[in-house]
């Protein structure tokens, strides 16, 4: 049930808390090449934010055999699963959640990642003290750029559409928010410029957590009160 009183922030987490995007980026390249798909870094890691299924229709067309699909996300977990213990937050991304709950605000991780990588995530954040609720892949029936996963972070945590700002660090984020009306704050660390992110629709951009903290008084998350 949505509470019309609470406020919240909602985070994309790869790419705007931790510092996986390119990780994913080599996993994928990898995970490709190995089936004999020649596809550039540069390409890959724009498409990165996707959903795997959109990625790899993305990347090697929608008409494609989606046969051997499974294979390339599994190699793509594998070769993944194997940075795990050496995650890292990016600056300032404890710092800024605890000071999202500091203000009352509830503290949602909405993230597409699977189950098991949201493990990782979570042990690399260290922050579940202040963390209200988090989804994963298996809450959304549709990938990013669509709004499933926000649309599940918002069930979860009992917040509206109107009462929330959401921060990510791609122009799948800023556009999956987009169709449910709700502020995007777009933040560089994944790799995708100002101007790109700014074009997407994000309602302002910084260069990481620790950018936006620093900015926070004066912010969109400021003006949920």
């Amino acid at each position: 049930m949505t509470d019309d009183k609470r406020r919240g922030v909602l985070f994309d987490v790869d790419g705007t808390l931790v510092d996986t995007t390119y990780l994913h980026t080599v996993s994928w390249w990898e995970a490709l090449r190995q089936a004999d798909h020649r596809v550039p870094m540069a390409r890959i890691h724009r498409s990165i934010g996707m959903g795997s299924d959109k990625l790899l229709d993305h990347l090697l067309g929608a008409e494609r055999d989606r046969d051997a699909d499974g294979r390339l996300r599994d190699a793509h977990d594998a070769l993944y699963g194997e940075y795990w213990e050496r995650l890292t937050p990016l600056p300032g991304a404890r710092e800024l959640l605890r000071a999202c709950a500091e203000r009352g605000l509830r503290v949602v991780l909405a993230t597409s990642a699977a189950k098991h990588e949201v493990t990782a995530l979570r042990a690399a954040l260290d922050a579940d003290d202040v963390i209200d609720s988090v989804t994963s892949s298996a809450d959304a029936q549709e990938s990013k750029p669509a709004p499933d996963i926000l649309v599940a972070a918002l069930e979860q945590s009992g917040l509206a559409a109107e009462r929330v700002v959401f921060v990510g660090d791609s122009v799948w984020d800023v556009a999956a928010a987009g169709k449910l009306e709700i502020p995007c704050i777009g933040l560089t660390c994944g790799g995708t410029g100002r101007a790109e992110l700014a074009g997407a629709g994000a309602v302002a951009v910084y260069d990481d957590p620790a950018a936006l903290l620093d900015a926070l008084s004066d912010s969109a998350i400021a003006s949920l009160g």
